[in-house]
């Protein structure tokens, strides 16, 4: 009984300690890329300027709900091939994924469809968006989404290239800025810390991958006991576990560098000598054994 209460005591500990540096300003918002699925030739390029209307439109949208919207090519100057398009969703995540200044939390991909078709009096035109939200360090779809126009609408029969252009631009770029404001609504919903409570919580759920390594089985129930008790804990799930090896699939509202915090401060009140190391959203957690006497 002893040996519980103290554990739930220097759990409350830790979690009160957690949450003390923190001054309450507004939460930690999620980095958000927007990235453009081109790969179906039915779809509009990347190198087009409807294309750069709607991404326009979008990332003004987020931004002005104080949303950390960043610029794709600003962000991969340094280490990517700059102008690809007809990209396919494998090689857009991958590059959201190894962005690391700064971290992507959210991907925004959206695709763009317009029809085009020919009668002998006139010429109709209509434009669509789909897409989804998706956590890219985790994998998990947040939300999808798809806007169209209530009808098709009437150009000249002989409307040439550059008349296409503006006419389906301008069908789009409605349609990016309607898809900014779906999109803030469903980034806000699932951002409750935004408005109350801000310094105790992650703007954004996320899943983080936790691996203690060298730890005895009695460490681990341990380290269990405080893991649930950090501030923002959602669930856990362990992945794969052995005499001298654990790892968690770990959901929390916190953020990564309260997290962080949390584990140093575990190993210190639990009296072990650790290393620990953060990339991506996977904390390991080493054990510094000593020989014994």
């Amino acid at each position: 009984m002893n040996k519980i209460i103290s554990v739930l005591f220097s759990g409350a500990v830790l979690a009160s300690c957690a949450a003390t540096p923190y001054p309450a300003v507004s939460a930690e918002q999620p980095n958000i890329l927007i990235l453009g699925e081109d790969a179906d030739r039915d779809t509009i390029p990347r190198n087009n300027r409807i294309f750069k209307r709607v991404l326009n439109a979008i990332s003004n949208q987020l931004s002005d709900e104080g949303f950390n919207v960043f610029d794709e090519t600003a962000v991969t100057l340094d280490n990517f091939v700059q102008g690809r398009d007809r990209r396919t969703a494998v090689e857009i995540i991958d590059i959201a994924k190894s962005i690391k200044h700064p971290p992507i939390d959210v991907g925004v991909i959206f695709t763009i469809y317009s029809q085009h078709k020919k009668l002998t009096y006139t010429a109709k035109i209509n434009t669509r968006i789909v897409g989804r939200l998706l956590d890219i360090k985790s994998g998990q779809r947040l939300g999808s989404f798809e806007v169209k126009m209530p009808e098709v609408q009437n150009v000249p029969r002989d409307c040439d290239r550059e008349c296409l252009l503006e006419s389906v631009g301008k069908q789009s770029r409605e349609l990016g800025q309607d898809l900014g404001a779906v999109l803030t609504k469903k980034l806000s919903h699932l951002t409750p810390g935004r408005s109350k409570n801000a310094h105790d919580n992650h703007a954004l759920p996320t899943a983080y991958t936790l691996v203690f390594d060298g730890f005895k089985p009695e460490d681990i129930t341990e380290i269990e006991e405080y893991i649930v008790a950090f501030r923002g804990y959602q669930v856990h799930r362990p992945i794969r576990t052995s005499q001298r090896h654990a790892e968690y699939w770990y959901n929390s509202s916190t953020t990564s560098a309260r997290l962080n915090r949390n584990l140093r401060k575990m190993l210190e009140y639990i009296g072990i000598d650790g290393r620990l190391t953060f990339s991506g959203n996977k904390f390991v957690v080493e054990k510094i054994t000593l020989r014994k006497n």
